[in-house]
């Protein structure tokens, strides 16, 4: 059962803290010392013989559809279906189990400006009845809503939506927008910083942050700035979010003009954005594990199979795979169908395949025949993967 009341003093305390603070950052208050515990389920399917191989593509591919509209984030479903959202129409599309699109329905409210509009998609697995998140671009903000998802492939519809978090910032640029429920049943939440950098570092503010919340929308206790849905802050225009066999999670960065990030999240820290972009070596920030010059990555969808990261860039058109060191730093990367797709919005893991989907038609590429387009790509075993160092 939803509970709009605390939703909605949420809200208020948030806004509350805002006005208190002013047009300056205040300073940043600690997090508390409780954290998430460290025994994180492994994801399902996940075994350790799996995330213990580093996987790659195998270089095949295969067209599964044609024809997408500024699609932004595909949704795998435990049915088989997949939903693909499509950012400039606000509609949801249904990709059936054996092929084939058809209308599932049109989010209400979504008013497209720029990189704005419907962008991710996420459902709780194992909820009864079923609801698909959506986190949006509306004329007065970013938010994310939920709404029932009834029938079965071929008959999925939509039900009305309701407020899950509302009050996000919104611009034409640096909207964020990727949401996940992590392993600990958690809602995960990126907000970029709404082409107002400086106020990044500011906790009372949720723009360039990545937020944790109850499937409910309401604030976990154990989240690092007491009452607050800040999980961590400093980022710039995060879009990409994963778990790999640890539980640990691992996040992609858009950087301005030098510095693309792939970070390790952890609650209550400062990943630096506006100060440092890319590695700074300040102690007072967390320095990405791996940076990328932005003409190479423009990060956007993030997929993990086991312990090995696939990275969806767009300005690069490539598929970058990255390959941790017993989980974490450093990492050896590697990429993949460099201009062969043109540029690539987000990578889904699908078993023992990545799914990418193409973002061609979005008003920044050129577009193809066919254009946009979701693809398979099946994955082998890396045999040789070069450490760093």
């Amino acid at each position: 059962m939803s509970r709009p009341g605390r939703r909605s003093g949420l809200l208020a305390l948030t806004a509350a803290v805002f006005v208190l603070a002013g047009c300056s950052a205040p300073p940043t208050p600690d997090p508390t010392v409780t954290r998430t515990p460290t025994s994180t389920p492994r994801p399902t399917g996940t075994s350790a013989a799996v995330a213990a191989i580093p996987w790659q593509p195998s270089g095949a591919s295969t067209v599964l559809e044609t024809g997408l509209e500024a699609p932004w984030s595909v949704l795998r479903l435990p049915s088989g279906s997949a939903l693909i959202s499509e950012r400039d129409s606000g509609a949801v599309l249904e990709r059936l189990p054996a092929g084939g699109l058809r209308p599932v329905g049109t989010v209400p409210g979504v008013v497209h400006q720029g990189e704005a509009g419907l962008l991710g998609l996420a459902v709780q697995a194992d909820s009864a009845p079923a609801s698909l998140y959506a986190y949006l671009t509306t004329g007065e903000d970013n938010r994310v809503v939920r709404m029932p998802l009834s029938g079965v492939p071929g008959s999925y519809a939509l039900g009305a939506p309701e407020p899950v978090l509302t009050g996000l910032p919104k611009a034409s640029n640096h909207d964020g927008g990727r949401i996940a429920f992590g392993p600990d049943g958690m809602l995960y939440v990126t907000v970029g910083d709404a082409s107002d950098p400086q106020r990044a570092q500011d906790v009372a503010y949720l723009g360039g942050k990545i937020l944790r919340l109850t499937p409910d929308g309401d604030v976990p206790a154990d989240n690092p700035f007491p009452g607050s849905p800040v999980w961590s802050y400093g980022h710039r225009n995060p879009q990409g979010i994963g778990w790999d066999s640890r539980g640990t999670m691992w996040a992609a960065e858009f950087g301005q003009n030098t510095w693309d990030e792939l970070n390790i999240i952890h609650p209550g820290n400062n990943y630096g954005w506006p100060v440092v972009e890319g590695v700074g070596g300040d102690p007072r920030f967390i320095d990405p594990v791996h940076q990328w010059p932005t003409d190479e990555a423009s990060p956007s969808g993030l997929a993990v199979v086991g312990d090995t990261i696939f990275l969806a860039a767009l300005r690069g058109e490539r598929l970058w795979t990255v390959w941790p060191t017993d989980g974490g730093a450093p990492v050896s990367v590697a990429p993949f169908f460099a201009g062969e797709f043109g540029r690539i919005r987000d990578a889904v893991a699908v078993g023992d395949r990545i799914w990418l989907l193409t973002n061609n038609t979005d008003g920044r590429g050129s577009p193809r025949s066919g254009d946009d387009r979701l693809i398979e790509v099946p994955l082998t075993p890396a045999q040789a993967v070069k450490r760093p160092g």
